[in-house]
């Protein structure tokens, strides 16, 4: 297990709380918080409303994929910075359905590879 590490300074406006090392338990804090502070809160928007938003910044990602595909002059930068808001917006939604984004993974993960024979886990 990764264990959460935060760097936590004083601002005019209060504390502010920064996720030093990435995990799935790191960024929900990171994510729930600032939407919570900057935002709304998690139930303000039904499961319908975040999954709209995941399929937005697919598509988004999609359409560079597309032009990338047309050669058009893409850079992967752009690509990653469309499929972090779709983990940003899936994490989200994860939180307001109340499931464990990163053990959905890892089960999911570990599901397909008993089914494909492969000894590569997640633990």
């Amino acid at each position: 297990m990764v264990s959460k590490v935060f760097s936590i300074s004083p601002t005019c406006s209060g504390v502010s709380i920064s996720v030093v090392s990435l995990s799935f338990d790191g960024l929900r804090e990171a994510n729930v918080m600032r939407c919570i502070t900057a935002f709304h809160a998690i139930d303000d928007w039904s499961p319908t409303d975040w999954m709209t938003a995941v399929a937005g910044e697919v598509g988004e990602a999609a359409n560079l994929i597309k032009k990338l595909r047309r050669g058009e002059d893409i850079l992967a930068e752009d690509v990653g910075k469309e499929l972090a808001d779709v983990v940003i917006y899936l994490d989200l939604l994860a939180a307001r359905m109340h499931l464990d984004l990163g053990e959905c993974v890892k089960d999911k993960f570990n599901k397909v590879s008993d089914r494909v024979g492969s000894t590569v886990r997640l633990d």
